[in-house]
């Protein structure tokens, strides 16, 4: 059984993370799970299911929204239990702070996987009040993918100096510039349960490139760990199925994180998205092409 991909949405208060779900639900054709502590906008005039340690709303299209009644480990389990979801998706407003979720996760929840930390930021906040507190700080610091949101509300030129501060605060993190929170799903998650490797849309962020690597032979594993470790910093996101010699791979890596999982893929099949990542094409397949060698030797 895959495990159930988690992502984390954080951000100050007013940043768009409502407006990210309300994107994510509208472009993303999955079964989704939204977790909050409160309904909030999300889920109003729907259908509310009383569970023991979560409520449900349901929002249609399979998905659904929960607000937590328990604690987080037994909402999460509750969930999987009952709507069976391919993505879960928690807003961490009022829960914790989001590395004391990330070792939840990694720790108490082994039937989950932590996809990734996605940051909403308020470019047009930052502007004008540019002292961060400490909860951003670690909001900043702790997430995978930034999204610097609002940036039609500042000067062209005031963008450069932002992406520099939060660069100073995460340096691996990628920093995607967003209006109203408008992001190809394909960049903020991994491969989860619904089984697809789908190139991003670039109609948002045209300053991002993908490309794919597919291949029938089999790989040394040992080779794409190691592979995997080096890849450069300007490959963002890489997701896709791996055939080793003894076994096929779910593989999900995010801002220099990956794992691998038991998949049953008939070929090796990998995206690749990132800045710029075009200059470092031929470099990666040529690694990849020789994983595939050591693995024939």
């Amino acid at each position: 059984m895959l495990r159930t991909p988690i992502t984390l949405v954080t951000g100050p208060l007013g940043s768009g993370k409502t407006t990210l779900l309300r994107h994510i639900l509208a472009t993303r054709r999955a079964k989704i799970a939204i977790v909050m502590n409160e309904f909030g906008e999300i889920a109003i005039d729907t259908k509310v299911i009383e569970g023991k340690n979560v409520r449900i709303a349901e929002l249609g299209g399979g998905c659904v929204c929960c607000s937590l009644l328990g604690e987080f480990e037994a909402a999460v389990n509750e969930i999987i239990t009952r709507v069976e979801p391919e993505i879960i998706i928690v807003e961490t407003t009022g829960l914790a702070e989001p590395e004391a979720l990330v070792f939840n996760i990694q720790e108490a929840l082994p039937q989950c996987r932590l996809d990734g930390v996605v940051s909403v930021i308020d470019a047009d906040m930052l502007v004008r009040f540019p002292e961060l507190g400490h909860t951003t700080r670690l909001q900043i610091e702790g997430a995978d993918i930034l999204l610097l949101n609002k940036i039609d509300l500042i000067e062209p030129q005031q963008i450069e100096p932002l992406e520099a501060k939060l660069r100073e605060i995460n340096p691996t993190a990628a920093i995607v510039r967003t209006e109203r929170c408008r992001i190809d799903p394909e960049w903020l998650f991994g491969i989860g349960r619904e089984r697809k490797v789908m190139p991003p849309e670039h109609k948002h962020q045209p300053e991002f490139e993908s490309f794919t690597f597919t291949s029938d032979k089999s790989f040394s594993r040992d080779c794409f760990e190691h592979f995997a470790d080096g890849l450069p910093n300007s490959v963002y996101r890489a997701k896709g199925f791996v055939r080793f010699e003894d076994s096929s791979q779910l593989f999900n890596f995010v801002a220099g994180r990956w794992d691998l999982e038991p998949f049953e893929a008939a070929s090796t099949e990998l995206v690749f998205i990132g800045k710029e990542i075009a200059a470092q094409k031929s470099a990666i397949l040529r690694a990849l092409d020789e994983c595939a060698q050591q693995a024939g030797e």
